[in-house]
Formats: C-alpha cells, sequence, structure tokens
C-alpha cells in the first residue's frame, strides 16, 4: 500500500503532513499501484482515476 498524497510506501517514513492534507485535497497517487492520477476538482467535489484501478470521488453535494 501507498500513501494516495505523496506516493511514498505507507509504512515507511511520516506521512502526518499528508494525512492533515488530505482533509483539504484529493488523492494524487493510487494507493494500490503508485501510478499517479488524473484528477479534476469540480465546485462540488472532486474525482480521481487510476489507469488500472478505476474511478474514486468524493461529492460534497
Amino acid at each position: 500500500m501507498y500513501c494516495d498524497r505523496c506516493g511514498e510506501p505507507a509504512a515507511e517514513g511520516d506521512h502526518a503532513t499528508c494525512r492533515s492534507a488530505r482533509e483539504m485535497e484529493p488523492p494524487r497517487y493510487c494507493a494500490h499501484c503508485r501510478r499517479r492520477m488524473i484528477v479534476q476538482v469540480t465546485p462540488l467535489g472532486w474525482t480521481a482515476r487510476c489507469a488500472e484501478h478505476g474511478a474514486l470521488q468524493n461529492d460534497s453535494a
């Protein structure tokens, strides 16, 4: 598993900054394969898509 914010292995290092940023920003890396995701931010939320694992979304509406 990888950090969805910085892309580094989740079990290594301190990801406190990543966790706090996760509240305000969409994920940038796939937590399963570490691929950079295609992210679209809209006024109603965001969508993020990994080429291998598909889409995630967070709509605040």
